[in-house]
């Protein structure tokens, strides 16, 4: 007992010793270090940054040498402070395995001017400042000439950005756009994401109401306060993120939108009179991990958008959501999407796939197969109403169906799919167990070896509902969401293979359209549907039969898989036409066609790759036909 308290008593002491070994390996100029030597006296003096057994004590100006080329030239700087090399014992030698520390030689290292922390590698050390600038902790927390002890930055004290996206305001980090270093990331670059989210909500409340919302990944919430301040007493937001930071910054956000929080049992209530003004709506705020709110909780509307993938989140999400609910699913990984990186494709999505023309809809279609098989570990189906790839994620937005029936018929169209690596034509594989891999052009035939190769399983049926899009494309329009309204009319193309010209060429007769057409067509199947029961019970067989063919007959003839890509398959020494001129031409021959989203330069069609070549052939023109008529041209004049 007498040992522990003399441990105790000298605590104190090595804390200010190591307080002080911090202050004098940071100084701003050499004098400082000079001055903490003593060289103007007389006599032998020891270095004060290393043990006596590495540098003995010498005279001024031997140690004035020592101390300028060992300590001051090998540094690392921050705003003016100066980190000199340490080599005093002030790390911690690992233990041994018997417990005792082993014996050795000390290890130089820098010490950190933000936080008590010792770094031994120069490049360690300049990552860890790295890291201290993009959270905004730029300020010494003690200085060289002052023996204030180590202070940590209080998070108060960082300037936030506030930005504004659909009449919602939120407050930013200054390290936002940097996701592995920071709680609260935002991407400006998603803004199409979340309206395209945002609408199909909207289209959900229109169906039924009020909605319980789950946004399982809040970081600023801005999703979570665009549902609740636009569509308001329709639907109970609840925003979860796992993060302490998150979770005060969101409600940080709700405060300087004039929304109420209401916090869940397991956290704190923001009382009304910290929000200023009248709460124009409800949120409920809830640090907590999405699996477990998704398992312990059921919800109308599910939005997971996760960093990277979110495939350990499906499970969760299909067992509680209610029957006729919707999923909507952002994943961001799209090294492993786009075919960059085919190991983690399998790990994650149990899929094989290539590179090739068609990449961005083969990811889309994987995503949804992923989906479709979490669904049906629940005995659920799935009817894909959306699904989008772009350059910066691929979202995914499904209809939950309940009972085994449905999740049969969902497991029906995952199929695999016979690619061929030369001419990039596709063809997905019947079902049953005597299959034909033979696709129609003719590459294996007229090439040695094999061209073909199996891709998926992925998702063969359609990838739009033509009416829940047309709704969505109301409520674009109802909430001035301009920037998405052409991405949504060439969905509602894609969806039915078609080439409205109002949609391509005429945004006014387009906008008269949506106000004449879509709006009445959408307060028309609002009044003819009300699926599911608000209080999420099961339904019986007739009533959960007849919402299912009422939703099937909102949808429009299925549009072809996949497109072609014109610049892939142009002839060489040939000029293209147009590509509008292109569609008219393959519209002539009697097929479906329309262009896609995926690709602005491809067609989406029913014609095969050898019938789509020779449409392009037929009306390409070469491209030495006019230097050719100018030669005449100059030949004759040279003549005459």
């Amino acid at each position: 007992m007498a040992e522990l308290r003399e441990a105790d008593a000298a605590k104190p002491h090595r804390e200010d010793v190591s307080i002080k070994q911090r202050h004098m390996s940071i100084q701003t100029k050499l004098k400082g270090l000079e001055m903490l030597a003593d060289l103007d006296g007389a006599g032998r003096k020891s270095c004060p940054l290393c043990p006596e057994e590495k540098f003995k004590a010498c005279y001024s100006h031997k140690l004035r040498r020592h101390l300028q080329n060992l300590h001051w030239k090998v540094y690392v700087e921050l705003q003016g402070q100066r980190m000199c090399i340490c080599h005093l014992p002030c790390r911690n030698l690992k233990p041994s395995l018997s417990g005792d520390q082993v014996s050795g030689r000390h290890v130089a290292h820098y010490h950190c001017v933000v936080c008590s922390v010792t770094i031994a590698r120069k490049t360690d050390m300049i990552s860890h400042l790295k890291r201290h600038i993009n959270k905004g902790e730029t300020e010494a927390s003690y200085s060289g000439s002052s023996d204030v002890p180590f202070k940590e930055p209080a998070p108060s004290d960082q300037a936030y950005e506030i930005m504004k996206e659909l009449g919602t305001n939120v407050q930013l980090l200054p390290n936002h756009t940097t996701p592995q270093k920071s709680d609260t990331y935002f991407n400006r670059k998603m803004k199409n994401n979340r309206q395209l989210v945002f609408c199909s909500l909207a289209v959900l409340t229109e169906e039924r109401n009020p909605l319980e919302c789950l946004d399982a990944f809040g970081a600023t919430g801005i999703m979570g306060l665009q549902w609740a301040k636009h569509l308001c007493n329709a639907i109970k937001v609840t925003i979860t993120d796992i993060s302490d930071t998150c979770v005060k910054m969101i409600k940080e956000n709700c405060k300087l939108n004039h929304i109420r929080v209401d916090g869940c049992p397991r956290g704190p209530r923001v009382p009304d009179s910290e929000v200023e003004g009248v709460p124009i709506a409800t949120v409920e705020v809830a640090k907590m991990d999405a699996n477990v709110i998704m398992h312990l909780r059921a919800f109308d509307y599910i939005h997971l958008d996760p960093y990277g993938t979110a495939v350990n989140y499906l499970d969760a999400a299909f067992r509680n959501v209610r029957n006729l609910g919707i999923i909507s699913v952002t994943s961001t990984d799209t090294s492993s999407l786009y075919a960059k990186s085919p190991n983690v494709t399998l790990r994650h999505y149990g899929c094989h796939i290539v590179r090739t023309e068609y990449y961005r809809e083969v990811a889309a279609r994987m995503v949804v197969a992923t989906v479709a098989r979490a669904a049906g570990r629940c005995n659920k189906g799935i009817e894909v109403l959306l699904a989008v790839a772009l350059e910066h994620f691929v979202l995914v937005v499904v209809r939950v169906l309940r009972g085994p029936t449905q999740a049969d018929e969902s497991a029906k169209k995952l199929r695999k799919l016979v690619h061929c690596q030369w001419c990039e034509e596709r063809l997905f594989l019947k079902q049953g167990n005597m299959v034909d891999d033979t696709l129609p052009c003719n590459c294996h035939g007229s090439l040695p070896g094999k061209t073909t190769v199996q891709l998926g399983p992925l998702w063969s049926g359609p990838l739009f509902n033509t009416g829940f899009l047309r709704r969505m494309l109301s409520a674009a329009v109802q909430h001035s969401m301009d920037d998405i309204q052409p991405l949504v009319k060439t969905l509602i193309c894609e969806s039915e293979c078609t080439t409205l010209k109002s949609f391509v060429h005429g945004p006014s007769a387009l906008t008269n359209q949506v106000e004449c057409g879509v709006v009445i067509k959408t307060q028309q199947s609002g009044e003819e549907s009300s699926p599911a029961d608000q209080s999420g019970k099961r339904k019986t067989g007739e009533e959960s039969g007849s919402a299912v063919k009422k939703l099937k007959s909102d949808m429009s003839l299925e549009h072809p898989p996949f497109y072609y890509s014109i610049h892939r398959h142009s002839i060489r020494g040939m000029n293209m036409p147009k590509l509008n001129k292109f569609l008219q031409y393959l519209t002539e021959a009697g097929f479906r066609v329309s262009r896609t989203h995926f690709d602005p330069t491809g067609v989406r069609t029913d014609a095969t790759l050898l019938k789509f070549k020779s449409v392009l052939t037929k009306y390409s023109v070469p491209t030495y036909t006019n230097a050719t008529a100018t030669q005449k041209n100059v030949s004759t004049e040279t003549t005459t």
